[in-house]
């Protein structure tokens, strides 16, 4: 798509204007250390700001660098991602710390070519992370963006990703990708909001309560303060659905279960 300059200048213009007057403080934008930015990246998939802010200094107090949080134990990683939801988020940063102590000599990469290849960091992450930390010149495009992309440069709600992000990349003042992207998520969360534009995410989340995400959820948290649970305790909790959950869980490695009692297993947070 082509797009005339005055029409690219008038856009940032519009965005810097309301962020000099109206720029949110969030913890991870004073720091470019790229842990810390990975970090809160992944915590805030799917998950509002405001709730992840406790979480994020927490986690930095007990986890200040890849190795403390490479050596932790996946049930003490949990113990401090509970209340975020989606636990396999914390799994998924836990084994990055894994990965990256032992491949990349406990430096986070800096590529996106590098991070895409880390566990539970798709398109969008890979390239925030050095924008973040790095002020990186490229695009990062996630819902927020995409809406304001669409509702302020006239953009057809059916773009494909990948044009969407060439598109971003046009408009991407130079030299102030750190800043024009936090600009972005402000004006997209304070102005260019979902029910003002009505232009609807590619994807919803479901209904929570009583949804798949809720018995995960649920049953991690309770394994989490325990030492374990049996088979028969959790479905006098959950009921019968729970099975299926586990073994769902089991799968990913977010539990373990002893078989030494096939009848009433023992399940537990491995360590």
């Amino acid at each position: 798509m082509k797009l005339k300059q005055e029409q690219v200048e008038q856009f940032q213009e519009k965005v810097f204007a309301f962020y000099r007057g109206n720029k949110r403080q969030f913890p991870w934008r004073e720091t470019t250390d790229r842990y810390a930015v990975m970090v809160s990246e992944i915590m805030l998939q799917q998950t509002q700001a405001e709730r992840v802010i406790d979480k994020f200094l927490m986690w930095l107090d007990r986890f200040p660098d890849i190795l403390s949080l490479a050596d932790a134990s996946l049930k003490e990683v949990l113990s401090y991602w509970s209340g975020l939801g989606y636990n396999a988020r914390g799994q998924r940063l836990h084994r990055c710390a894994k990965i990256i102590a032992d491949e990349y000599s406990l430096v986070v990469p800096s590529s996106p070519e590098e991070l895409i290849r880390l566990p539970g960091i798709g398109v969008y992450t890979s390239r925030s992370i050095p924008v973040f930390a790095d002020n990186l010149d490229i695009a990062a495009v996630d819902t927020n963006i995409r809406r304001i992309c669409i509702y302020e440069l006239g953009l057809p709600e059916t773009i494909k990703p990948g044009e969407l992000l060439a598109v971003a990349g046009k408009v991407l003042p130079r030299g102030q990708s750190r800043e024009w992207h936090n600009a972005l998520m402000d004006y997209g969360a304070l102005v260019m909001t979902g029910k003002k534009t009505g232009i609807r995410p590619l994807t919803r989340q479901s209904r929570f309560k009583g949804s798949k995400r809720w018995y995960r959820g649920s049953i991690v948290r309770d394994l989490v303060g325990t030492d374990g649970m049996v088979l028969e305790e959790l479905t006098e909790r959950y009921g019968e659905r729970v099975v299926a959950v586990l073994a769902e869980l089991e799968k990913e490695g977010l539990v373990e279960r002893s078989p030494e009692d096939a009848s009433n297993p023992y399940y537990r947070i491995p360590e």
